[in-house]
């Protein structure tokens, strides 16, 4: 059943008011990387990946509530969490930097848990469309995406088949519901099946970024996109501040494109 959420764990990411003017898709909120990468357009499938993805997803389910001509989509996000990490506090610092109401932004995040492969494949599979259609959310986020698969009670037949299901309908219903669809996701080591799981996300996508946060330096990447070149781009702990991680204020340092 799909509710607003309650607390497990922390995350890493707090968002400050940023880009405030800017106008365009769902925006990462950072000037300078808006001006090369605009955001998310709906029918995108997205995939996050690396060390403050986590984060990043929490605070995007903020952001699409902000009005459209300040970044947002000014709509609920319908969170589907496969990792048992979906972060009240997180959303409620994401709300309280934007100034909005704290309790009313949670109340627009409607979340549901998945606690084995099977749960999380029957609710993308069975239920995401009518939970889309009533909520009317233009954001769908799907935290932790690959982990669950990798459970040793599943065979690995059966994983492979219904991982190949959930990507394919992750990508369906960010095209025909025009929906932005943003998947978390967290490289398993190098074993064979998660190799196999990685290979199929990351084909289905439509846009790669990858988010990395090593000391006092975070990395953005876009990695693939259909109509943008691959860029990279470093954020510091100097100023001018543009951003908070995990407590930490990053200005932008410098970019390779």
């Amino acid at each position: 059943m799909f509710s607003t959420g309650f607390s497990f764990e922390l995350g890493e990411l707090r968002m400050s008011i940023l880009s405030s003017s800017k106008l365009g898709p769902l925006s990462l909120g950072f000037p300078t990387l808006d001006d090369v990468f605009p955001g998310f357009e709906p029918g995108d499938f997205t995939v996050l990946q690396g060390n403050v993805a986590s984060s990043m997803i929490f605070a995007l389910s903020v952001r699409a509530q902000l009005p459209r001509g300040n970044g947002g989509l000014d709509s609920s996000t319908v969170f589907v969490d496969g990792g048992n990490s979906f972060s009240p506090y997180e959303v409620s610092e994401s709300a309280r930097d934007y100034g909005l109401d704290c309790k009313a932004a949670l109340e627009r995040v409607y979340v549901s848990r998945a606690f084995t492969a099977y749960q999380l494949s029957s609710l993308i599979l069975e239920k995401l469309r009518s939970v889309l259609r009533k909520t009317r959310a233009r954001l769908l986020i799907v935290s932790d995406v690959a982990s669950l698969f990798l459970d040793r009670d599943i065979p690995k037949t059966e994983g492979r088949e219904l991982f190949m299901k959930v990507c394919s309908k992750l990508s369906e219903i960010a095209s025909e519901k025009r929906v932005i669809v943003v998947a978390s996701y967290f490289p398993e080591g190098q074993s064979r099946q998660g190799m196999f799981f990685e290979a199929v996300l990351f084909g289905k996508a439509d846009v790669l970024v990858r988010l990395r946060r090593k000391g006092q330096v975070l990395t953005v990447a876009l990695e693939d996109h259909p109509r943008i070149r691959p860029f990279s781009m470093d954020f510091t702990a100097d100023p001018p501040v543009t951003r908070v991680f995990g407590g930490v204020c990053f200005g932008e340092d410098r970019s390779v494109l």
